[in-house]
């Protein structure tokens, strides 16, 4: 009789120093997964070559492994005392959770599990969680946050870190305040499982509890650190109860003393696990795979991506705007779009060159309507969107990309559109555009940083919605101006722009700019 597995994703934005991500990794591959179909979604965060390289390595040991780059060289310091985070950390990070969640939902997994890769897990941490029948638990793990320090686990009762219970309007002592605090840290010292306000860092996420819609996006009116804090009020808000299990505490390599830590914790976790019926199938430590020799967890066929297949894929309709640009990118750009596109809407705005003409021939096989203007209108541009909105509109779109002839996505943008076009609850989807300085660098400085900030380019087309266009004749927008009222998304896919304008040029006044790597 065949057996309906489990299908989870794992879910993890890796900033990490090469010796821990080696672990890290290594522990994932000792997990137990009898009944469970494993994916894989990482986004490298790294400004560490090697651990990118080790995470490359993993990458190829099959395609259930989406890995990404997150496009950032933010500075993380952290030393053998404590760990350094600001706002803009904190709520990147929450952008790229909110990213595996959308993935989870839109590819229909039955959990997401997001963990932090600083810690080394028990190889039943996963099936129990699964087993627990939980919309949101956590594994525990004990942490010193400062040297000399009690150890702590990661979840809290209340506010931001209370660790203590508490009953509405109650006021304690701090005498009894300090006699709860002991309560609660010896109870999770007993393997059960208990119910919770606040956990994070190691977190299994059902379909149940995407859908009714958690998320780690910040909410507003709340002050609380922490994307974790707001996640957590958010569940609790949709009547999603937190808890956290203490059968199989994780390991947590907080500085680069705990390593030493790891050699001990393989042996007892395997060794527990020879000696319960539970555990048989886990790997021994001399079975452990590394990652210089990369093999499958287990069937690679269990691990393929999939999208719905009871009906056709959604219409991806491209449009742009050409004048005289057949001695720039224009055919390199199409040669990419005609990979994943399913029609053009193309405004031919005056060209006195070829450019109509590379159009209908880079993109020959699809179906291309192009238009020509006789009289350029790029002067009043809200006119020209406008007539550019109109022609889409009457292909009958279904989602609608709209690029500049010198804009690229990413080699991996058309592995991975799929996802995208059968979000049923996602209408816009934003990217980042990055300035590219030459080939293989794009420019970063304090007034040149315009790859921070998202941007929309895919619109699924509602004919329901009332689309308002802001009416300035320069700074209008490729779309209307109340999209976003529309359900909205980030994406870490990554846009690259190949030309700059000549004002740009002229402003720019240093000799030797930062440049920055362009890494696919």
């Amino acid at each position: 009789m065949k057996v309906n597995k489990t299908r989870v994703l794992i879910g993890s934005p890796i900033h990490q120093k090469p010796m821990v991500l080696r672990e890290f990794l290594n522990s994932l591959q000792r997990l137990n997964l009898d009944n469970i179909d494993l994916d894989f979604h990482l986004i490298d965060d790294n400004d560490d070559e090697e651990s990118s390289r080790l995470l490359q390595e993993f990458k190829s040991m099959g395609d259930h492994i989406y890995l990404h780059s997150s496009g950032f060289h933010d500075a993380y310091i952290r030393n053998d005392i404590t760990h350094f985070w600001n706002s803009d950390l904190v709520w990147k990070v929450a952008d790229f959770k909110n990213l595996m969640i959308n993935r989870a939902q839109t590819l229909n997994y039955d959990y997401l599990f997001l963990i932090d890769s600083d810690l080394i897990l028990h190889p039943d941490t996963l099936r129990h969680l699964i087993g627990t029948n939980k919309d949101i638990i956590s594994e525990i793990f004990w942490t010193q946050w400062q040297p000399e320090t009690m150890f702590q686990p990661q979840v809290w009762m209340h506010d931001e870190y209370n660790q203590w219970k508490l009953l509405p309007g109650e006021k304690l002592q701090p005498e009894e305040i300090n006699r709860r605090f002991h309560e609660f840290i010896a109870e999770l010292r007993n393997p059960g499982i208990y119910e919770v306000g606040g956990l994070g860092a190691c977190t299994l996420i059902s379909q149940h509890a995407i859908k009714a819609g958690v998320s780690y996006n910040q909410i507003r009116n709340i002050s609380y650190w922490g994307e974790d804090r707001h996640f957590c009020i958010r569940a609790a808000a949709l009547g999603i109860p937190l808890f956290v299990d203490t059968h199989y505490p994780a390991l947590h390599l907080y500085r680069d003393s705990d390593l030493s830590k790891v050699e001990d914790f393989i042996r007892e976790t395997t060794e527990a696990g020879a000696d319960s019926t539970e555990s048989e199938s886990s790997l021994s430590t001399e079975e452990v795979p590394i990652l210089a020799e990369p093999t499958s967890i287990t069937d690679n066929e269990s691990f393929k991506e999939t999208v719905p297949t009871t009906r056709k894929r959604p219409k991806l309709t491209l449009t742009m705007v050409v004048k005289n640009e057949s001695g720039r990118f224009l055919r390199q750009v199409l040669e990419e779009h005609r990979k994943y596109i399913d029609e053009a809407v193309i405004i031919d705005d005056g060209s006195t060159d070829n450019s109509a003409a590379i159009c209908l021939e880079t993109l020959e096989g699809i179906p291309v309507h192009l238009i020509h203007n006789t009289k350029s209108k790029f002067s009043n541009k809200i006119e020209l969107r406008k007539q550019q909105w109109e022609e889409v509109l009457k292909t009958n779109p279904e989602w609608i990309l709209n690029l500049d002839a010198d804009e690229i996505f990413e080699a991996s943008f058309a592995a991975n559109l799929e996802p995208l076009l059968y979000a049923n609850e996602v209408d816009l989807f934003c990217f980042r555009l990055y300035d590219l300085w030459n080939a293989d660098h794009y420019r970063e400085a304090i007034y040149w940083r315009p790859h921070l900030n998202y941007r929309p380019f895919l619109l699924r087309y509602k004919e329901d919605f009332n689309y308002v266009w802001n009416e300035s004749p320069q700074h209008c927008g490729r779309f209307p101006e109340n999209i976003f009222e529309l359900p909205h998304q980030l994406s870490n896919l990554r846009l690259k722009h190949l030309g700059q304008w000549k004002e740009q040029y002229l402003s720019i006044l240093d000799e030797h700019p930062h440049l920055i790597p362009w890494v696919e």
